[in-house]
C-alpha cells in the first residue's frame, strides 16, 4: 500500500482542480486550469520547477493525472479538445483530502479487477504506468526519446512542419548561428485582413528553460516580429513562464514537451490513432441483481 500511496501524490490536487475550474467559470484550457491550481495553492517555484526524469513538469503531470481520475468519477468531462470542463456533478462537488483519497482507492480497485479479467483472457499482462492504477502513456515517452535524439536541424524542421500543420504559412528555418537564438520564422494569417509575423526558437532539452533565455529571445525579436514561440522537449521554469507573459513586453508562446506531444497527437504527426474499447464494469453491475 505504501508504494501505491507514494505513486499517487497527485490525489492532493483533486479538490483544488475542481475549485480552480469553478473559479474559471466551469471550464478552461488545460494550461489555464493548471496555472489556476498553482495560484490558488500559492505553490512555490521549487514545486513548480520540479521535473520528471523525462524532463517534463512534475506538477503539471500530477494535475493531469488528477484530471484523469476526476473524469473517471464523472466530475469532469472527457473532452479531448484541450478544454477541461466540469460536469453538472462536478459543479456541485467539493472534495476533502479524505474524499479524494477514497475516489482514488475506488478506481485503483476497479482497475485491478479489470487487469485480472484481461490477464485471464490475454497471456501478456497490461503494462501499467507507475502510480496510475491502470493507464500507460509510454508511447509518449517513446516519442519524447525520439525527439531528444534528433539532430538540431531535424528538430527545427519538425517544428517547421508542426507550425505549417497548425496554420502558419511561409514558414522558414534559417539554420543560422549567431542570430540571437532565432531558428526560423513564419506568418500566422488570422483572417484575410490581419496577419502576424512570428519568430520561433527550438530547444532540444531534457531540462528546464530559464527566464534568461526567454529574455534573450525577446531581445533578438525586437523590431523584427509581432510574436515569438519557443519550442522545447523539456519544460519551462515558473520564472520563465512569468517572463513570457510579462506586462509591457511582447508576448512569447511557450510550447513545452508535454504540449509538443499533445500537438503531435492532435495533428497525428508521427502517431497513428488506434481505436479500442474499455469495458465499463459499473454499467453492467445494475443488471447483476
Amino acid at each position: 500500500m505504501a508504494k501505491e500511496e507514494e505513486g499517487a501524490k497527485f490525489v492532493r490536487y483533486f479538490g483544488p482542480l475542481l475549485n480552480a475550474l469553478r473559479g474559471l467559470g466551469g471550464s478552461a484550457k488545460a494550461d489555464e486550469a493548471v496555472d489556476r491550481v498553482a495560484e490558488d495553492l500559492k505553490l512555490s517555484d521549487d514545486v513548480l520547477n520540479e521535473t520528471l526524469p523525462s524532463g517534463g513538469s512534475r506538477f503539471r503531470n500530477q494535475v493531469a493525472w488528477a484530471r484523469f481520475y476526476l473524469v473517471r468519477e464523472g466530475l469532469l468531462d472527457s473532452s479531448k479538445h484541450g478544454v477541461w470542463s466540469l460536469t453538472n456533478k462536478g459543479l456541485e462537488t467539493s472534495l476533502t483530502p479524505e474524499q479524494s483519497r477514497q475516489i482514488f482507492l475506488k478506481w485503483v480497485k476497479i482497475f485491478q479487477e479489470q487487469r485480472k479479467l484481461k490477464e485471464k483472457s490475454e497471456p501478456a499482462a497490461e503494462k501499467v504506468a507507475e502510480g496510475t492504477g491502470g493507464v500507460s502513456n509510454d508511447y509518449r515517452d517513446e516519442v519524447l526519446t525520439i525527439l531528444l535524439n534528433l539532430p538540431p536541424g531535424g528538430f527545427e524542421r519538425l517544428a517547421q512542419r508542426i507550425l505549417r500543420e497548425a496554420g502558419f504559412t511561409q514558414v522558414v528555418v534559417t539554420g543560422q548561428s549567431g542570430d540571437g537564438g532565432i531558428d526560423g520564422f513564419g506568418t500566422l494569417q488570422v483572417n484575410p485582413l490581419v496577419s502576424f509575423k512570428v519568430l520561433f526558437q527550438c530547444k532540444r532539452y531534457a531540462k528546464s528553460v530559464p527566464p534568461s533565455q526567454v529574455r534573450d529571445f525577446r531581445g533578438a525579436m525586437a523590431g523584427r516580429a509581432d510574436k515569438g514561440i519557443i519550442v522545447t522537449t523539456g519544460t519551462f521554469t515558473a520564472e520563465a513562464r512569468r517572463e513570457a507573459t510579462r506586462d509591457g513586453a511582447p508576448p512569447i508562446e511557450l510550447i513545452d514537451g508535454e504540449k509538443l506531444l499533445d500537438m503531435l497527437e492532435k495533428l497525428e504527426l508521427g502517431l497513428k490513432s488506434v481505436t479500442t474499447f474499455e469495458v465499463e464494469h459499473g454499467f453492467f453491475k445494475e443488471f447483476e441483481a
